[in-house]
């Protein structure tokens, strides 16, 4: 298939505006952001055939087109967002370039794979619980997910405000850069100074993940000023996945579920289920949660502040299997959140390395840095990818 199966709908194009740093670049964008006249489908026909036309196009992509850059088609997404496989029950399965034999990764499954494919040269998506971070694991991409708020989510179908970002995939951290130079503020300058390894984070990690990425943090290790390792979450990373898990999941029905209650929408399996658990979520079963936030946030600004990259597994493995069992797939799903779940509750900004493979298998390996602190961020990864 030459389109890897990315496309929700791969005719549409929008012409650069006027000339800038993205000239003759090309761009994707997740069937999540608004584009004049046309109805996104958060990746379900019912939404599809529910809603209406956008009467304006997401400010995000006007951005991208007043800076020379070319929109080349819609992705496929994982439904309404829920999800991390990027197995669309309606749409189809976007082909992982580069193992066809497993699942690409979601839910910005699409935009990732248009990037992997080459068919564009960067792509946008959206990661409220890891929906950049895990396609760009296992698509051997870059991707970014940046602090919450700094980059304009207008005309984006929400899944839960408090969490939701726009990401962007390239191939290369240049590319990556080129783009978060005109998407995101101007912002911080200095330097980072000290790289921590969060020891509960890579506990998390199958062992053949860990011999593979070894090399690196040893290179790494050396050429830094500082390096140290510490424990992130004393209480347990799955606690505080079980944070992120409420406070979403309750966010998430009071975004969705009125349409739901009206439209009886046919989901997926694994999606499904999801969306019925969320509807039994009350408000007064958060609040202890929301405090619990508040604590993770102060706890992580302090680790970090302003000078210091948390280093982690992306992924706790390789891309799954497609046509996996949902049980088994919601096994990964749950090891997955604990280390999604650092920056999406803190809202700092973390970015996929794609530089080992395992027998040619994308492993990806993230920097998250202190919030605000993107661009600094984004020149980091450049320069220490040249240096790799």
């Amino acid at each position: 298939m030459s389109d890897f199966g990315a496309y929700m709908d791969g005719n549409i194009s929008l012409e650069p505006i006027q000339k800038g740093s993205l000239d003759g670049l090309t761009f994707a964008v997740k069937d999540v952001f608004a584009i004049k006249d046309y109805v996104s489908s958060a990746g379900n026909p019912d939404w599809l055939h529910s809603h209406e036309p956008a009467n304006e196009t997401a400010p995000v992509i006007i951005s991208l087109l007043n800076n020379g850059a070319t929109l080349k088609g819609t992705t496929i997404t994982d439904e309404l967002m829920y999800s991390l496989n990027g197995e669309n029950y309606h749409y189809g399965t976007p082909i992982n370039p580069r193992d066809p034999s497993r699942i690409p990764g979601g839910s910005s499954c699409g935009s990732a794979v248009t990037v992997g494919a080459k068919l564009t040269d960067f792509s946008l998506g959206t990661d409220t619980g890891g929906s950049v971070r895990i396609p760009s694991s296992y698509c051997g991409i870059y991707g970014i997910r940046p602090s919450h708020g700094v980059v304009n989510i207008d005309g984006v179908i929400p899944l839960a405000k408090s969490f939701d970002t726009v990401g962007w995939m390239a191939q290369t951290a240049e590319m990556l850069m080129k783009v978060g130079d005109v998407l995101l503020p101007p912002q911080e300058n200095g330097s980072f100074s000290r790289f921590i390894m969060g020891k509960d984070a890579w506990a998390l990690a199958d062992e053949e993940v860990k011999k593979a990425l070894l090399p690196l943090l040893e290179k790494l290790e050396k050429s830094v000023p500082s390096y140290s390792a510490t424990i992130i979450a004393e209480e347990g990373l799955q606690k505080w996945a079980e944070v992120f898990r409420m406070l979403q999941g309750r966010e998430i029905w009071q975004e969705h579920g009125a349409w739901i209650q009206r439209v009886n929408p046919t989901f997926g399996p694994g999606i499904a289920e999801r969306f019925q658990w969320a509807s039994t979520l009350k408000e007064e079963d958060v609040v202890q949660y929301q405090q619990k936030r508040r604590i993770i946030q102060q706890r992580m600004e302090k680790l970090l502040e302003d000078d210091g990259i948390l280093i982690i597994p992306t992924a706790p493995g390789i891309a799954p299997l497609i046509n996996l069992p949902t049980r088994e797939l919601e096994v990964r799903r749950n090891q997955t959140f604990q280390l999604c779940c650092i920056a999406g509750l803190t809202g700092f900004p973390q970015v996929n390395l794609p530089l080992i493979t395992l027998n040619g298998i994308p492993v990806g390996l993230s920097f998250i840095a202190g919030r605000n602190q993107d661009r600094k961020l984004l020149r980091l990864v450049s320069e220490w990818t040249e240096k790799w």
